[in-house]
């Protein structure tokens, strides 16, 4: 039988924004000889507010769009799009799609790894309207440690503070004392805390400030970066359709001048994004 020829191509890291840039920067520093091809979808972010559905449906076009740029391998950077989305992707659509390619999240990568820091086996979460709803943590977790009991806490002015370059203000304080004070005196056993969204490691020096000194906050980007290497060593019939030259590409679906410019506050580089529609 003859071997199926394809080409190359970059890995596709998607995001309703920008936060999935923390995400990619940890990648890139795990895999910095492979190429990637960053797609945010500004242009209907915020995704933590919305609808299954809505999520679903976003996700997907910005999926199928990065496939249709050939992309074999798609990341979704982005807490909400894997709580929301990624289920039903990878079950009902990737079998119809493409059976080849692969979309992963950033949620199970966490879940499996959060054993290793939690003593009290009592776990905090810090996430968007749309991911504590979702109760997704909570599943994945409690799917491998039965005996973790997970609290969680929504932060909905995080993302905005962020975004608007607020975070590092003192009017920030606020909002993190508010949150990270809900969060203990709800389970004051609570030794370990996952920023459930990938902007909130911009507010982590903030965050470990205002917690007790015995409790560990956890960043999702290292874990997910070395996710990835780890499942791209396991499955060498993905990692050979990954084009390796070292190069990222940004794509937006708002306008790209806003995108380059707000996207200094996630990435020390230059970043020049090209404007895309997904519909």
């Amino acid at each position: 039988m003859s071997k199926i020829s394809f080409t190359a191509s970059p890995i596709g890291i998607f995001d309703s924004g920008y936060g999935g840039l923390t995400i990619l920067d940890k990648i890139r520093k795990e895999l910095p000889e492979y190429d990637f091809l960053y797609l945010g979808d500004n242009a209907r972010t915020p995704y933590g507010t919305r609808s299954y559905d809505v999520v679903y449906k976003f996700t997907l076009q910005c999926v199928e769009y990065l496939f249709r740029q050939g992309c074999h391998l798609v990341i979704l950077a982005c807490n909400t799009a894997s709580a929301k989305a990624l289920r039903t992707i990878q079950q009902n659509d990737l079998p119809k799609i493409d059976p080849l390619r692969r979309v992963l999240g950033v949620i199970r990568p966490t879940a499996e790894e959060i054993g290793k820091y939690t003593k009290t086996n009592h776990i905090g979460l810090f996430g968007t309207e749309g991911t504590v709803k979702s109760n997704s943590y909570p599943l994945e977790i409690q799917k491998l440690f039965p005996e973790i009991k997970v609290v969680s806490e929504a932060c909905p002015m995080w993302v905005p503070l962020i975004e608007n370059n607020e975070h590092l203000d003192a009017g920030a304080d606020f909002f993190v004392k508010k949150h990270t004070k809900n969060l203990m005196s709800a389970d004051s056993k609570i030794d370990t805390v996952i920023l459930g969204c990938t902007h909130y490691p911009l507010l982590k020096s903030k965050i470990e400030k205002e917690l007790p000194t015995n409790v560990t906050v956890i960043s999702q980007g290292e874990i997910v970066a070395k996710s990835l290497a780890d499942y791209l060593h396991r499955h060498p019939e993905i990692d050979e359709k990954c084009s390796k030259n070292g190069r990222t590409r940004y794509l937006t679906t708002e306008n790209p001048e806003k995108f380059s410019s707000s996207a200094s506050i996630f990435l020390a580089d230059d970043i020049v994004a090209e404007h895309v529609e997904v519909e």
